[in-house]
């Protein structure tokens, strides 16, 4: 079964650091195109980082980068998001999500057709 669970998440001051784990079936982590967004309340869900299948490629939201690092566990079938420096625009609901292909931008929520749960991340000043 197709799956993603994420975890990890928690609250941190201004500054500090969190990984967040995703952990995904074979099938999705194989195959797949992995990434994670995040959203708060009223706000639209933003694209934060993407891992191709390879593995050799990693596309990175601009606010996110030089402070967070996507890395995958093909042993363990499961990827990481490394958060450094975080700041309290960083709040929010993490998900992890799959798609087949990059036929559209990466950060394209709607392309995507396998999520998971979400973890919270809050971030205080």
């Amino acid at each position: 079964q197709a799956q993603l669970v994420e975890s990890g998440g928690g609250s941190v001051q201004a500054g500090g650091s969190l990984r967040l784990s995703c952990a995904a079936s074979v099938e999705l982590a194989s195959s797949h195109y992995i990434a994670w967004f995040r959203q708060v309340p009223g706000k639209a869900r933003e694209g934060v980082a993407c891992k191709s299948p390879s593995g050799r490629v990693t596309y990175y939201a601009d606010p996110v980068k030089g402070r967070f690092t996507m890395s995958r566990d093909k042993v363990n079938y499961t990827l990481y998001l490394e958060m450094n420096d975080l700041k309290p625009e960083d709040t929010g609901m993490y998900y992890c999500a799959a798609r087949v292909d990059l036929d559209r931008m990466w950060y394209d929520e709607m392309a995507y057709g396998h999520w998971g749960q979400g973890t919270q991340v809050t971030v205080s000043s």
